[in-house]
């Protein structure tokens, strides 16, 4: 069970980093 928290919490890690990526770019590209 620990194994699969700490897997569910670095996908979900993972998955937060790309949607602030994404908003980075998003908003770099509206404001440019």
């Amino acid at each position: 069970m620990g194994a699969y928290a700490g897997g569910y919490a670095g996908a979900g890690f993972a998955l937060i980093v790309v949607l602030f990526i994404l908003l980075i770019i998003v908003g770099a590209g509206g404001y440019v």
